[in-house]
């Protein structure tokens, strides 16, 4: 097998976007262990080399991705009622899309660099949302990012029945009340 050399003729190269798509299917596809940067360039028939120009390294590109995916759980969440509310509304987003891409999850967390940008702003707010609720607030936010991640994860085995899916999802909501009970009191 031949591999292009060299930069793509002017007006060919890859873009940005197209190296996120592409990553995004060998993630969801291969895992984590599947996304490398040689089997992304090969899948867009570049060198590796020609997607330094749009990601620093590959803990750049898992920040991209999640900037892409992660960012639409922030959109709006300050619009919420009120604190427990917000938190309501960010768990809620972030399960969602733990759920939709759960590869990514794992590829972040087996690349601690890669935990930045709209994963760090999730973070972030959660956790001025819970200090208004509770001096426990960061002890709190594990318990609730945990949770998210846990029951999201375990999704995966149940992503060929759609029903399941929705049926856990809606396990999750109610769970994440629960947890979020003693603090809606007062």
């Amino acid at each position: 097998m031949t591999r292009p050399r060299g930069r793509p003729a002017r007006g060919q190269g890859v873009t940005r976007d197209a190296i996120l798509d592409a990553a995004l299917a060998l993630l969801d596809e291969d895992g984590d262990a599947g996304l490398t940067m040689r089997a992304l360039a090969a899948r867009l028939g570049v060198t590796p080399m020609s997607l330094y120009h749009h990601v620093t390294d590959r803990a750049g590109l898992l920040r991209a991705l999640s900037d892409r995916l992660y960012g639409d759980v922030l959109q709006d969440a300050d619009a919420a009622a009120g604190p427990v509310d917000g938190v309501r509304v960010l768990l809620t987003r972030y399960h969602d899309a733990v759920v939709a891409h759960p590869q990514l999850t794992l590829a972040i967390f087996a690349e601690p660099a890669a935990f930045a940008g709209a994963s760090r702003e999730i973070t972030d707010r959660l956790t001025a949302l819970l200090a208004a609720v509770t001096p426990a607030h960061l002890l709190w936010r594990d318990i609730l990012v945990d949770h998210a991640h846990g029951s999201g994860l375990a999704l995966i085995a149940a992503r060929a029945d759609a029903g399941c899916v929705d049926a856990l999802r809606e396990v999750y909501r109610q769970a994440l009340d629960c947890l979020l009970a003693p603090f809606s009191r007062g």
